[in-house]
């Protein structure tokens, strides 16, 4: 790979480069990328990644927000005539355009700063993904993956799970970055549930009650939904209202959605 363009990486979006070698490969052995599949990279940077899926998939669709990145990443792997870059900021970018002709797999070494939102952004497509993989800072992996009783379950925790299995794989030190970060990154696997395990009628109302539920995380779920929900309510669902919020898993989160969503 030509290292002959020079790229100082850039803080407003949020840029730490991954070079080392043996990272890389293994990153690409988690993805175990085929011939044919439809692979997404949000964020390619210079192309370390990139270079390792698309030799196997031979087309890949890259989202870039940096323009001046655009020129390196095309020289970089102007050998693959069937890489598409698509200068676009991913945050509002609509992947379901990609996948007109089948599911997509979206992978990435996501902004810090940006990630937990994109996240989201992206769960919102989930019918149209079969997996991700991202490397994340290692707290943010950690939250996705946490289970009830964990001290970082939350509502990050609740909403990814409502729509993926999602599993924590191996922890990057900085040193593989350049410029190295702060803290400790991960990557985490999400493949989205082909079948929901639990339906929620309304998901507005389920991002509402999970917010609700751990706006004041070391109250009550007496306290936290006074107002919302009543003991008699609490009873119906066999859910103890003495509980804190980070006792619960997602299967009681729908529940109480949907409760409060028939009621009205």
């Amino acid at each position: 790979m030509s290292k002959s363009h020079p790229h100082k990486a850039r803080k407003r979006f949020g840029q730490n480069f991954l070079h080392d070698v043996g990272i890389i490969r293994r990153i690409v052995a988690c993805i175990a990328p085929k011939e044919g599949q439809r692979v997404v990279e949000i964020g390619p940077g210079k192309g370390a990644l990139t270079e390792g899926i698309i030799s196997a998939t031979k087309r890949m669709d890259v989202v870039e927000l940096d323009r001046d990145l655009i020129p390196i990443l095309r020289v970089n792997l102007f050998r693959y005539p069937d890489l598409n870059v698509h200068e676009a900021d991913a945050m509002k970018f609509d992947f379901s355009s990609l996948a007109q002709d089948g599911n997509i797999r979206v992978v990435g070494n996501l902004p810090y700063n940006i990630s937990t939102p994109l996240i989201f952004h992206l769960l919102s497509f989930a019918e149209q993904i079969d997996d991700m993989h991202f490397m994340l800072q290692k707290e943010v992996v950690d939250r996705l993956a946490a289970r009830p009783g964990d001290n970082l379950y939350g509502r990050l925790s609740v909403m990814a799970q409502y729509y993926c299995r999602v599993e924590s794989l191996f922890i990057v030190g900085p040193e593989s970055f350049d410029p190295p970060p702060k803290v400790d990154s991960a990557i985490v696997r999400m493949v989205p549930h082909k079948t929901l395990p639990c339906v929620a009628e309304d998901l507005k109302m389920l991002e509402d009650m999970v917010r609700i539920g751990f706006q004041q995380r070391r109250k009550t779920l007496r306290n936290n939904y006074k107002g919302v929900l009543n003991d008699e309510e609490f009873a119906a669902l066999e859910i103890d209202p003495s509980l804190r919020p980070e006792r619960l898993d997602v299967d009681d989160f729908v529940r109480i959605a949907n409760l409060v969503s028939k009621r009205g």
